[in-house]
């Protein structure tokens, strides 16, 4: 199903974001790097600078890389940090409108009507307010200080679905029949996620602003990890990321994200101060870095090589 597209969608999306200001965070990059940072979370210079333009010009945001590398998570801080509420919409195969916007609610509409037949009285319209089930994109719309619109997986759900997504990602609105066109009381941030399992349509691509997540370098991921886990030392922290690095050059399945790696910092410390040696705990604590039996079989083959004497 190919979607219909406006003459000119780069244009209706300036018009927009010239009526509706960016939030103040958003539009200091410095401020955002700062605020994001004391939430724990260490974004590189590409990933603040696309989030603070999607905030200044009013843009959804689409995020793709590998599993693990911070897309969902920075929706998470973002709406901490912008005090807004989070919306998710996590996408799956089978997704659809009714599911992702809005739907009637049956089973009530029945029971007014007979309660109404019973009474001896008109029903009234059956398609109105109090029937109206809000999903989370309807709900996002009618957030009335905002909200942070997390997307989740959209790679996982149909093509098909992404036409229904057209209209409100161009004009920030949906059109109920029943009801109308409900446009935004205040502009969300909204944040699309895709790990690429499938390319993603250029209508939909064309109305966001891109971005690609790659892993951290070593000395990012250190940072990442010693915030997270404040009671590890340069040196130690250091040499766990250097394995880390080491067990993602080889031919996994799945290359273990910084959520891992992390974690894995948490359980190799935890036996180091049971007493383990720290290759030892390394070893022994590996499935919290990797999560399949294949892998791990790779990774023990290697084992003096990734996690050294």
């Amino acid at each position: 199903m190919r979607a219909e597209e406006p003459a000119d969608p780069v244009l209706a999306d300036s018009v927009l974001a010239d009526s509706v200001p960016g939030d103040s965070v958003l539009a200091d990059q410095d401020e955002l790097g700062r605020r994001l940072g004391a939430e724990g979370y260490l974004a590189g210079e590409g990933l603040l600078t696309a989030v603070h333009l999607a905030g200044v010009l009013g843009l959804p945001l689409l995020l793709e890389g590998e599993p693990g590398v911070g897309k969902t998570e920075i929706a998470n801080v973002l709406a901490r940090v912008l005090g807004r509420e989070l919306i998710r919409l996590q996408c799956y195969e089978g997704l659809d409108a009714s599911q992702a916007l809005y739907e009637w609610d049956h089973p009530k509409q029945l029971l007014a009507l007979r309660a109404a037949e019973v009474e001896g009285r008109g029903v009234g319209a059956l398609y109105r307010e109090e029937f109206l089930l809000q999903r989370p994109l309807l709900r996002a719309l009618r957030a009335e200080r905002g909200a942070v619109l997390l997307i989740d997986e959209i790679d996982r759900a149909d093509s098909e679905f992404e036409a229904f997504l057209l209209e409100f990602l161009g004009d920030f609105q949906i059109t109920i029949p029943e009801l109308g066109t409900v446009r935004a009381a205040s502009r969300p941030f909204v944040v699309l996620t895709s790990n690429r399992t499938r390319e993603l349509h250029d209508a939909l691509k064309r109305r966001c602003l891109y971005h690609w997540i790659p892993f951290p370098d070593a000395e990012r991921e250190r940072a990442i990890i010693q915030a997270r886990e404040p009671g590890l030392d340069e040196r130690s922290a250091a040499r766990l990321v250097a394995a880390v690095h080491r067990i993602r050059a080889l031919e996994l399945l799945k290359r273990p994200g910084i959520a891992e790696s992390a974690s894995w910092a948490r359980g190799v410390r935890t036996l180091a101060g049971e007493g383990a040696s720290w290759p030892e705990a390394m070893r022994r604590s590996a499935g919290l870095l990797v999560k399949h039996e294949e892998d791990l079989a790779l990774v023990e083959r290697h084992a003096a090589e990734v996690f050294g004497d």
